[in-house]
């Protein structure tokens, strides 16, 4: 393989890695146009298995999404609904939030991971209550809840800085932040497809606040639209640099984006080999940050699978109920019970391994649990 990375013309990027050297945006790009992608692969399994060897992380989580009612009129997506009562809109009550996790009392869940949209006229308490009602149903249930664009959108609108909006968010029992929002950093493809919501600097300087009140996060990044390869390094470096401030990382996990029902629809989704190689690239950029995520239900189950000898070595979890992807075209499940990860994970070559949000291992009786 060596000799094959060679004739793929990455031999000088193979010794920067050996050597220790960080990779630059010119870097970044020539694996992009690299058409070698298992030589690509080859690197980015050979990064991976230094930090990782074959384990490969899941948990036990649940996915909700409370209310899709949302101001932003992104171009990708197909979740979101402009106004209350248009065709197509909900919102829950705190009592059917609420139940989401009654109803799995009999489940070893370890994460709620709540992503909404931006709605004008809920009031602050309604979130505050969410996290504080989870918590009365489960107090040792981490929270990981509201992107970074949900902060700024909450700071906005009621007259909070973004610094109230997590101190109070967090005293309700907010336990971490999730990655989305990011979309792409790059100023001109923000302008053509999410320009009415958070931009990058405020986004990244949420979870630099984050970070500092002692809360972990993810990044996130949207590919396989308008953006170029360019981009999507710039997007890469951009975390890097945070991740060196901060060191409140956890995982950079690239989103594949999806064409149907929405006002990009005329885009082809990205392919398998697409999402291979974006993964493979996080990888070997990202030299600071510990986990590579394939999330399965926007990369496709099989993929995720491939990915995992491609740099990835998180498949994410249960997730149990998922709306943003499937509403716009995506054919995988919303749920995977525990055993069914384990399985793909084993079948792929990979050792399963459970864990808790913050990454630590699950053992003993709850790793064999199935989600009902």
């Amino acid at each position: 393989m060596l000799n094959r990375v060679e004739r793929a013309g990455l031999g000088d990027i193979a010794a920067k890695l050996d050597g220790g050297v960080r990779l630059c945006l010119d870097d970044g790009v020539r694996l992009f146009a690299c058409p070698d992608t298992l030589a690509l692969g080859w690197l980015a399994n050979r990064e991976r298995e230094k930090r990782h060897g074959a384990r490969t992380y899941y948990n036990f989580n649940i996915r909700l999404e409370a209310t899709n009612v949302c101001v932003a009129n992104c171009l990708f997506c197909s979740f979101a609904r402009l106004r209350p009562g248009d065709p197509g809109s909900y919102t829950m009550s705190l009592e059917q939030a609420w139940d989401k996790l009654r109803q799995r009392s009999g489940q070893p869940l370890t994460e709620v991971h709540v992503v909404n949209g931006l709605h004008p006229d809920l009031p602050f308490d309604y979130y505050t209550e969410l996290l504080r009602g989870f918590k009365r149903i489960r107090p040792d249930i981490h929270l990981k809840c509201f992107t970074a664009v949900e902060i700024a959108f909450f700071a906005d609108l009621y007259a909070k800085t973004d610094e109230q909006v997590l101190r109070e968010l967090q005293d309700a029992g907010l336990d971490s932040l999730p990655g989305g929002g990011a979309e792409i950093f790059a100023e001109r493809v923000r302008k053509k497809i999410c320009n009415d919501k958070c931009g990058t600097d405020r986004y990244l300087a949420i979870h630099r606040l984050a970070h500092g009140l002692g809360m972990r996060s993810n990044v996130t990044m949207l590919y396989g639209h308008i953006e170029t390869a360019e981009e999507r390094v710039d997007h890469m470096l951009r975390t890097r640099a945070l991740q060196d401030e901060t060191g409140g990382l956890q995982a950079f996990i690239p989103l594949a984006f999806h064409p149907d029902n929405n006002q990009m629809r005329k885009l082809p989704a990205p392919s398998a080999v697409d999402t291979l190689r974006v993964l493979a690239v996080s990888r070997l950029m990202l030299e600071n940050i510990p986990h590579i995520k394939a999330f399965w239900i926007a990369t496709g189950v099989e993929t995720a699978q491939l990915a995992l000898w491609f740099g990835a070595d998180d498949l994410d979890g249960t997730v149990q109920e998922e709306r943003i992807y499937h509403m716009a075209g995506s054919p995988t499940p919303e749920a995977m019970t525990t055993r069914e990860i384990r399985r793909l994970i084993h079948t792929a070559g990979r050792e399963p391994i459970e864990r808790d949000t913050l990454y630590n291992v699950i053992v003993g009786p709850q790793a064999d649990a199935v989600a009902s």
